[in-house]
C-alpha cells in the first residue's frame, strides 16, 4: 500500500472486531490535536496508518494463504473514503 493514510493489518475476523479496531484507533489517535493537523488536518489518519503499517507479509503454500482460522487481511482506510491501489507481490 503506497498511501500514507491507509494500512493493511492481518487481523482476527470474529464478529465485532472491526468495530473494536476503529474504536481503539479513535481513542489512541483523536482528531484535531496533532502538530501535523496544522499542515493538512489529517494527523490522526497518518498516525493510525503508521501504527498499523502499510504492508503485510503472508506465507503461501500450494497456492493457499497460510492464515489462521479466524485471520484475514483488511484494508483500514484512515482518511477517506478514497480510491486506493493494492499491490500484490508473490515471490
Amino acid at each position: 500500500m503506497a498511501p500514507a493514510t491507509a494500512a493493511r493489518p492481518r487481523r482476527a475476523s470474529r464478529p465485532g472486531f472491526r468495530t473494536d479496531v476503529v474504536a481503539a484507533l479513535d481513542k489512541l489517535f483523536p482528531e484535531g490535536v496533532w502538530e501535523h493537523d496544522k499542515v493538512d488536518d489529517n494527523g490522526a489518519a497518518h498516525l493510525k496508518a503508521a501504527f498499523l503499517g502499510p504492508s503485510e507479509t503472508v506465507p503461501v503454500r500450494q497456492g493457499q494463504l497460510l492464515l489462521g482460522t479466524w485471520q484475514g487481511i483488511a484494508l483500514v482506510e484512515c482518511d477517506g473514503p478514497r480510491e486506493r491501489e493494492v499491490i500484490v507481490d508473490v515471490r
